[in-house]
């Protein structure tokens, strides 16, 4: 990685951390940030109690692990876009992260949602200069591959 893409992912990662703090949702979740990249996202959420959707098998809710890739998917658009931004004063590169918004999520379930821990994983598949496209992933603590999704985003 260049010089160049090594200080937008330091900008990035210091815009993009109020994930984590800032929005109510994520924190219910407990979603944090393993890795936040110009071309990947990693995001972590620990099992709880909270999270199962199925008391009996003791597994992750359906809407909890689309919750998860959609918000992966969403922080990978606006990494992409803040790429596309580079060019612009650091100002200029945050207008318009806030309106960011899913305009369509796709998720297949392929595995029940048993594990410890889980990390949703994200990459940019097609981005304009309005509309990104996604592709997440969901593993559990074991690398066992739980869901898939893509996304629509809306941008900049």
């Amino acid at each position: 990685m260049n010089d160049n893409h090594q200080d937008l992912d330091s900008l990035l990662n210091t815009l993009l951390g109020t994930f984590e703090e800032k929005m109510p949702f994520n924190k219910l979740l407990g979603l944090r940030i393993e890795a936040l990249h110009l071309n990947e996202v990693q995001l972590r959420v620990d099992m709880r109690e909270e999270l199962i959707g199925n008391y009996i098998h003791k597994i992750l809710h359906g809407g909890v692990i689309a919750s998860i890739l959609d918000v992966a998917g969403a922080m990978i658009a606006i990494a992409n876009d803040f790429k596309r931004r580079q060019h612009l004063s650091p100002a200029e590169r945050q207008e318009g992260l806030d309106k960011t918004g899913t305009i369509d999520l796709h998720v297949s379930y392929l595995r029940p949602g048993r594990g410890n821990y889980f990390i949703a994983t994200s990459h940019i598949m097609r981005s304009g200069r309005r509309i990104a496209v996604t592709r997440m992933e969901l593993h559990n603590d074991e690398k066992v591959l739980i869901a898939v999704a893509t996304g629509c985003y809306s941008v900049g």
